[in-house]
């Protein structure tokens, strides 16, 4: 150790040569420390308790080692050998293998003790005496001569294991020892580590991947935190194969430390043989038992039982854990003598504690159908099976009972009845929980068992259905199963026909038409009065209203109120959770914010009242949707990972986070990252999404291919995405979609279809009540407008478009969603500005607006004088800038409309697109959409006027980045190529060059990477 702020540190594993050893540091060696007495003080004897593997050893040696304490002579004594204390004081010597249970040290031979060198050496000295627990009575005599003979400075520290002590509660045995009057006597115990601290030994033992909050607690569960096993058990761990991930099952199979093995099985055997079976039933109930319990399972009886446990406690075999309560003092040690156990012995000790887990209350099904199994008792074994698996569904615990009934449903031979009885459990833990993927293959075997009832066999087809378009996203397979499990189940009048029926009303999923679904509906509803069930008439209520606010029905607020009346049945509790989380979610894509949260508030209550974490769970996500539109961005690119993070296991209920996280990614200008959440990291196609996701992950994608100046990939792009909406013909999830895909098929010359698009769009949308689509087509029609302008040279069309983006942007507005809001703001002052650019009327250009706007700003000097600028950044003419930067050849003012030329905007208009410009970039930059914020700026900088009373020539920025540099090295860092940033900036790709090399060299930077890290981290 370095020093005394080392030693009085948290308690750690540290790493040597020979592996990972114990450091036990804190309150006992500050505990030691502080009781170290001055040079001329009274002497100080102190009593360090632990527990096999608690660290005593390594204390004193750590004590030894302190620097900064008072320097007596330390002199080592370690019990239980064949000498005693040094004769001489001497430098601390560190034993080789300190604190192993089986077997004592050896000390180095130049320092054994001779019996006659016992007494006090003059001077102050510090005895370090380890293990006085293993001394004989001669040894102990010494001993206590020794510490009655402690002189002034002088101090002793004795350890002992108080479980292994002759007399308990006796260190130095009977009768007590006569301490000097001066003496002052201190016992310290040394605890376990608790979870914080073995979390820490894992972080330094293993890779920072593999330390999961799984493992440290099972880590924990098992040693009980007793440091060396701790230490072993990570050792174990860390070696094994397949590499270690992190899990508490791969904790679980590592095995049981040798040093703890020997340990137990010493204490064990030392036991007369008919005392073992107390120690036997502890290893087998595997936990803390009371004295009755450990008795019947051992089957010695009363008397013979009562007298082996005292015997067992007496040798440490076992310890009190809690008042009346025995077992191992590592609950690792468990395995270990159950592994020694003879089989046939082992088997009636499993049937006795499988008996008596039986009397607990409540009673721990699932452990007991673990006894069951291993005792050989099939047919209990599978009813506790059942029964367990229905107590965790009947507490929300539907994880528990997923793995319990897919581990016993994978079995081969297990009897029909059996499976009938076990498999409708799972799927319904499975369509309620949150993990799906064994469970279908698992069911997808069963339901092709010819011997199960059509009534089994088509509730297990409903769920499985459920699961693979719900939780799998396989929709086109899953629509086919719930048509054949509604037939099925309607053959044999089930109430269960009308859940497969109303499953098939949900018209979320690609592939068919909202036609399909209202046909649907309507046989659902018919089937749910006929069967008289509530909890199904409230399953169909809640389709209902997912279907009639997907497409806007102006009557869904009334269904939405009939959901809400409460119901004591948990069942139809559920059904209207879901509906009202799915409500929210309709209500999200609708853009009706102000009502979401309430919606998702009250579904969430339901969902965790009911144990339903699916729907819970769905309700997070749609809410990571309601903070993506309204603008709370803050932090929520990390909670959409960790959602991502935390459904790993099913990651298709994460798509709303995968999507909403590419989204943040677009704005942001980290391009490379938005395709790969876009994608789903490749779990999900964008086109097997549900439809409004799809269509907005779509829209982003088809927006990344405009930047990148990608127009008939884009356009292609489009067109498919396009077809799957007005397949299935909802109208209002194309709003995402449009303004993207009208764009793209503009500027790739098939205008017609753009056109077509928007009419198909207007009209598809009919009557409904959708504002976020009626505001998304606004934007579709100013897109087509301005594109149509550019390319024809109008003038008014401009105008037009202008227009209508600001219609766009103040409909946005009222939702609120800002990000659009400032999208459609900015498109707004784009139209005016390129209005009001260009000829002035006989031909003449007004050159040198670009080279006006680079004198203004220190870093555009280069981009006035770059002969490889496009022709439209060379004469300043804005209007021939698209959205991307893509020039679309000059505006003509002259350009006649109906007999009349049309005036450019006045100046209070043009100043007031440029004052809106800027508020776009302020917005933007406070949303952190950087890279909207970086267009923005680059588009104003080409209207700024020059700044008076400047000098000529480029000004100085030796040491600092210019605010150009500065904005192409924000771009570089978040992944944009040159290219991309040229685009996003109007400057040409030299010049990009240029400023990111001139950034470089600046901070100092080897590598775009570096850049990232001298500009303050990367994005």
């Amino acid at each position: 150790m370095s020093g005394r702020q080392d030693a009085f540190g948290p308690a750690r594993a540290e790493e040597s040569e020979s592996g990972y050893v114990i450091t036990t540091c804190g309150s006992a060696l500050r505990s030691l420390v502080g009781a170290l007495p001055a040079r001329h003080a009274e002497p100080v004897l102190m009593y360090v308790e632990g527990a096999a593997g608690a660290g005593k050893s390594h204390l004193l040696q750590e004590l030894a080692d302190l620097p900064g304490t008072p320097d007596p002579a330390r002199r080592w004594w370690r019990c239980g050998t064949d000498g005693g204390p040094p004769d001489e004081p001497s430098a601390p010597q560190k034993p080789e293998k300190p604190e192993e249970p089986e077997k004592p040290e050896e000390p180095e031979k130049a320092n054994e003790h001779r019996p006659e060198e016992t007494g006090h050496r003059p001077g102050p000295t510090l005895w370090l005496v380890d293990d006085v627990h293993r001394a004989g009575e001669d040894e102990l005599r010494r001993l206590r001569r020794m510490l009655e003979g402690l002189g002034p400075g002088s101090a002793a520290v004795v350890t002992y294991r108080p479980e292994e002590l002759a007399v308990p509660g006796l260190p130095l045995g009977g009768p007590p020892i006569a301490y000097p009057a001066g003496l002052t006597v201190l016992r310290n115990r040394l605890a376990p580590w608790d979870e914080e601290r073995v979390r820490r030994a894992a972080a330094g033992a293993l890779d920072e991947s593999c330390c999961t909050a799984e493992a440290v607690t099972r880590l924990y569960e098992r040693t009980a935190g007793v440091p060396r096993v701790v230490v072993d058990l990570l050792a174990m761990v860390r070696e094994q194969w397949p590499a270690f991930t992190g899990t508490a099952a791969e904790v679980d199979a590592a095995g049981v430390p040798p040093r703890l093995a020997e340990l137990v099985l010493s204490r064990t055997h030392a036991l007369a043989p008919e005392d073992r079976p107390v120690v036997w039933a502890a290893a087998v109930l595997d936990g803390p038992a009371g004295r009755d319990e450990l008795i019947a399972v051992s089957g010695l009886g009363a008397a013979a039982g009562g007298r082996a446990l005292l015997r067992a406690l007496e040798s440490a075999a076992l310890t009190e854990l809690d008042e009346g309560r025995y077992g191992f003092a590592v609950p690792l040690a468990a395995s270990a003598v159950r592994a020694t156990v003879p089989g046939p012995v082992r088997q009636d000790l499993h049937r006795r504690t499988a008996n008596a887990l039986s009397r607990r209350q409540p009673v721990a099904w699932a452990a007991v159908a673990d006894h069951h199994r291993a005792a050989g008792d099939g047919h209990r074994w599978l009813r506790a099976v059942e029964r367990a698996a229905e107590a965790a569904e009947a507490s929300g615990r539907h994880e528990q009972a997923i793995t319990l009934l897919e581990r016993t449903l994978a079995l081969p031979g297990l009897p029909p009845q059996a499976r009938a009885r076990l498999a409708p459990l799972l799927a319904r833990n499975a369509v309620t929980g949150l993990r799906s993927d064994q469970t279908v293959e698992v069911l997808a075997q069963i339901v092709q068992d010819a011997a199960l009832p059509q009534a089994v066999r088509g509730e297990l087809r409903l769920d499985l259905g459920l699961m693979l378009c719900n939780q799998m996203g396989r929709f086109a397979e899953g629509w086919r199963v719930l048509e054949i499990a509604a037939a099925e189940l309607h053959e044999v009048r089930s109430p269960l026909a009308v859940r497969a029926m109303a499953a098939l009303v949900s018209p979320n999923w690609p592939g068919v038409s909202l036609d399909v679904h209202r046909g649907w509906l309507i046989r659902a509803e018919a089937a749910a009065e006929e069967s008289g069930d509530d909890a199904m008439r409230t399953a169909v209520l809640a389709n209902h209203v997912g279907l009639a606010m997907s497409w806007a029905d102006p009557e869904v607020w009334d269904l939405l109120e009939r959901l809400r009346v409460r119901s004591a049945d948990p069942a139809c509790a559920r059904q209207a959770a879901r509906g009202l989380c799915n409500a929210a979610d309709s209500a999200v894509w609708l853009g009706f914010h102000g009502r979401v949260d309430d919606l998702l508030a009250e579904g969430r209550e339901l969902s965790v009242r009911t144990g339903a974490p699916y729907t819970e769970h769905s309700a997070m996500a749609t809410r990571l949707l309601q903070e993506w539109w309204t603008g709370r961005w803050l932090g929520l690119d990390k909670r959409c990972e960790d959602f991502v993070a935390a459904t790993a296991d099913m990651p298709f209920i994460a798509s709303d986070a995968y999507v909403v996280r590419g989204l943040l990614a677009v704005a942001q200008g980290d391009w490379g990252e938005a395709r790969s959440w876009l994608s789903q990291q490749g779990t999900f196609a964008t086109e097997k999404l549900p439809v409004p996701l799809g269509a907005a992950a779509a829209g982003a994608v088809i927006r990344l291919m405009l930047a990148r100046q990608d127009v008939d990939d884009a356009a292609e792009r489009a067109r498919a995405a396009w077809k799957v909406v007005a397949d299935k013909g909802v109208w209002p999830w194309a709003a995402e979609l449009a303004p993207w895909a009208v764009e793209a098929l503009a500027r790739a010359g098939d205008g017609a279809t753009a056109r077509t698009m928007v009419r198909n769009f207007s009209q598809g949308l009919g009557p409904g009540d959708a504002p976020a689509a009626r505001a998304a087509l606004v934007w579709s029609r100013a897109v087509l407008t301005e594109t149509e302008a550019l390319a024809q040279e109008r003038r008014d069309g401009l105008l037009e478009a202008a227009r209508l983006y600001e219609e766009a942007a103040a409909a946005y507005g009222e939702l609120p969603r800002p990000y659009s809001q400032a999208l459609t703001t900015e498109g707004a002052a784009r139209c005016v500005l390129a209005a009001d650019t260009g000829d002035t009327g006989d031909g003449t250009d007004t050159a040198g607006a670009a080279e006006a706007a680079a004198a203004a700003d220190a870093a555009d000097t280069a981009d006035a004088t770059d002969t490889t600028a496009s022709p439209a950044r060379r004469t300043g003419k804005a209007g021939r800038i698209g959205k991307t930067g893509k020039a679309t050849g000059s505006a003509s003012p002259d350009r006649k409309t109906g007999g009349e030329a049309v005036p450019a905007p006045d100046e209070a208009a043009t100043t007031a697109a440029l004052a809106e410009l800027e508020s776009c970039a302020r917005r933007f930059t406070d949303l952190g959409a950087v890279w909207d914020a970086a267009r923005a700026r680059a588009l104003l900088r080409t209207r700024q006027p020059a700044r008076k009373g400047r000098p000529p020539g480029r000004p100085s920025h030796a040491d600092q980045l210019s605010p150009r540099e500065e904005e192409v090295a924000q771009l570089a860092v978040a992944g944009l190529t040159n290219r991309e940033i040229a685009a996003t900036l109007h400057l040409s790709p030299r010049t990009v060059e240029q400023h990111i090399a001139g950034a470089m060299r600046k901070t100092g930077a080897l590598s775009r990477r570096d850049l990232a890290h001298r500009l303050g981290g990367a994005p």
